[in-house]
C-alpha cells in the first residue's frame, strides 16, 4: 500500500451508517468554545453526497428553519463529528436532490421508503412478520 492508502484507511471512521440522498439524518457536532466542548445537532435532509465513500466523502443536509433555507456541507470522516444518525430514508429516483430548494407545497414532500427495500438494506434490522392466510380470504374473483 502507498502512504495515501495507508493514510486514508486509518482515518476512516467505523460504524459510520449508510448515507443516502433523502435521507433524514440528525448530524451531532462537536464545537469548541473557548476551553469549552459541546455537541451541537444538525438535523436535516440528505440533498447531495460527494466525493464517493472514502476519506474525503461529504454530505450536503438542508433543513428549513422560520421559512428560510439553511444548508450545511459535514465531511462525513471528520474527527469534528461525534455520530451521524439516520432518523427516516425516503424513496427517491435522484443523486442529487438539488430541486428541493425551489419546492413548496407537495413538491416538497418525499415519498417514506418502502419496507420491503429497506428490509433488503439491513435485513438483521427491520425483521418482516409473515401471516398465514386462511384458505376461505385467498379465494379470488376473476373479472367478466
Amino acid at each position: 500500500m502507498t502512504k495515501t492508502e495507508t493514510f486514508n484507511k486509518a482515518n476512516l471512521i467505523a460504524g459510520m451508517p449508510d448515507i443516502r440522498p433523502g435521507d433524514t439524518v440528525k448530524v451531532h457536532q462537536k464545537i469548541k468554545e473557548g476551553e469549552k466542548e459541546r455537541i451541537q445537532m444538525f438535523e436535516g435532509i440528505v440533498i447531495a453526497r460527494k466525493h464517493g465513500k472514502g476519506v474525503s466523502s461529504t454530505i450536503t443536509v438542508r433543513k428549513v428553519v422560520q421559512q428560510v433555507g439553511v444548508e450545511r456541507i459535514f465531511p462525513v470522516h471528520s474527527p469534528a463529528i461525534a455520530k451521524i444518525e439516520v432518523v427516516a430514508s425516503a424513496k427517491v429516483r435522484r443523486s442529487k436532490l438539488y430541486y428541493l430548494r425551489t419546492a413548496k407545497g407537495k413538491k416538497a414532500k418525499l415519498k417514506k421508503r418502502d419496507v420491503a427495500f429497506a428490509a433488503a438494506i439491513a435485513p438483521e434490522v427491520s425483521k418482516v412478520v409473515e401471516t398465514e392466510i386462511e384458505p376461505e380470504e385467498a379465494v379470488l374473483e376473476t373479472p367478466k
